[in-house]
């Protein structure tokens, strides 16, 4: 990693744990910092900020004291979930004390270039694609994928050389707390309406994922997405090359045409080809594609990656089949959108579609269009009831309500014909029957493994 001098004897907060917030403590406190941390979390019950204090590192907790920024703090690193409304926050900016996330840090100590992707959906997907396209024949280094994705950047960039590349994946959040970050290559692989509790309008949530590019050249590239008006409006304020991706229209850049997937005028890999499915796929692939030729990654190597690819666990990813069912895991679908996207990639009358959860206090009546003919529906959670009259709304006629996505498993099963789809994707958040849609969908997995095992016993 560089070696920057910037942080010596600097007095830094960094407000809230997690990954993040370990890495930028222990980064910041290598560089030469006095660090305070605070984190909410009680310290008995805080193994991380144990670890910290015992490395020597100031460690709050228990709360998020006011009298903290009465200190002569130069720089706060905030945890990206921790809201500006958060009083400490509000007090820094009213201190002109610079606010970041650990991305910009990371970005400040990396010899490896570095590859940002943002939207609101596709994000992991498509970081995940561009990480195994640019490391498919790579000699020297490797790309790796750090940010959002789940690994701290600042750690990745630490060990980072200047062979390697940084494939980060940036959430709106982190975005909102970068000043001098830059990326050679930026993605934005869509914009629609999130996060708007966080960021208070539609029109700041556009304006952080935007902040991805303010720092770059008419040296750097910016692959954004042709299908949206909005973007390619936006792209003229940037002073970046603009690389267009499209599924819609032939563009200078990646695009779609008669079931294949171009790159100026060279077929990469056919729609049937891909490993994964739905129209959101084929968007995150032509981007992913773009990067690839931007890197001079070969046709052949891209074609190998794109095929056997079969997603990232938890977003429409395909489990296996039992008895010529095929299982797909699509547990990060939180939300309606999510849902609709994964519905996008199949023949609603071979679907059987289990959902179910906590909503955010909306109904699902928008999810009608998507859900029309579908082959049945297992719901389950706090909002099945909700789901229940939107599905008949739908006309579907076999809804059936469970306990929760494990118990769905059998009863989808017993729904389904030969050929059909058991698509986990829940169009609501976990939390009122899982602690996170990891641990949502690793228990509708095992739950299939069990019917596997069950139905090869029988045998």
């Amino acid at each position: 990693m560089k070696k920057i001098t910037k942080y010596e004897n600097k007095k830094v907060l960094v407000l809230g744990l997690a990954k993040s917030g370990v890495s930028a403590a222990k980064l910041l406190s290598e560089l030469g910092a006095f660090v305070t941390v605070n984190d909410f979390k009680k310290f008995e019950e805080n193994p991380d900020a144990q670890d910290l204090l015992n490395e020597g590192i100031r460690v709050i907790t228990g709360g998020h004291p006011i009298e903290l920024m009465d200190e002569e703090f130069e720089l706060v690193v905030k945890n990206p979930g921790i809201p500006y409304s958060n009083p400490l926050i509000e007090k820094a900016l009213e201190k002109n004390i610079p606010i970041v996330t650990e991305v910009e840090l990371a970005y400040e100590i990396s010899e490896a270039p570095i590859i940002g992707i943002t939207g609101t959906n596709g994000k992991t997907t498509t970081t995940t694609m561009i990480g195994l396209i640019l490391n498919e024949e790579r000699k020297k280094g490797q790309a790796r994928l750090s940010g959002n994705i789940g690994y701290p950047a600042s750690t990745v960039a630490q060990e980072a050389t200047n062979d390697d590349e940084l494939v980060m994946e940036l959430s709106s959040f982190q975005l909102l707390g970068t000043i001098e970050f830059h990326p050679e290559i930026a993605v934005i692989t869509n914009i629609y309406e999130a996060h708007l509790d966080y960021h208070g309008s539609r029109e700041e949530y556009v304006k952080a994922k935007w902040r991805i590019q303010q720092n770059m050249t008419d040296k750097d590239v910016l692959v954004l997405n042709a299908n949206q008006e909005e973007l390619m409006v936006l792209a003229k304020t940037s002073k970046a090359q603009i690389l267009p991706f499209s599924t819609n229209e032939k563009v200078d850049g990646a695009y779609l045409e008669n079931g294949v997937l171009y790159f100026r005028g060279e077929a990469i890999i056919s729609v049937s080809e891909l490993g994964v499915p739905g129209a959101h796929n084929v968007e995150n692939a032509l981007a992913a594609i773009a990067v690839g030729k931007l890197r001079q990654v070969s046709n052949e190597a891209i074609h190998r990656v794109l095929s056997s690819f079969h997603g990232v666990p938890h977003r429409t990813q395909y489990i296996g089949q039992i008895e010529n069912r095929r299982f797909y895991n699509d547990s990060k679908a939180t939300n309606i959108l999510a849902t609709e996207m994964a519905l996008s990639g199949f023949e609603n009358e071979k679907v059987i579609l289990l959902a179910g959860g906590l909503d955010r206090g909306n109904g699902f009546d928008a999810l009608i269009p998507a859900i029309k003919g579908v082959k049945g529906m297992i719901v389950f959670g706090e909002t099945k009831d909700k789901l229940i009259e939107s599905a008949k709304k739908a006309g579907i006629s076999t809804i059936l309500p469970t306990e929760n996505a494990e118990t769905a498993v059998q009863l989808a099963f017993d729904l389904s014909d030969e050929g059909d789809v058991i698509l986990l994707s829940p169009a609501n958040a976990s939390w009122d029957q899982y602690k996170n849609f990891e641990i949502r969908g690793d228990k509708f997995m095992a739950a299939v493994d069990k019917l596997r095992k069950e139905k090869d016993e029988a045998q």
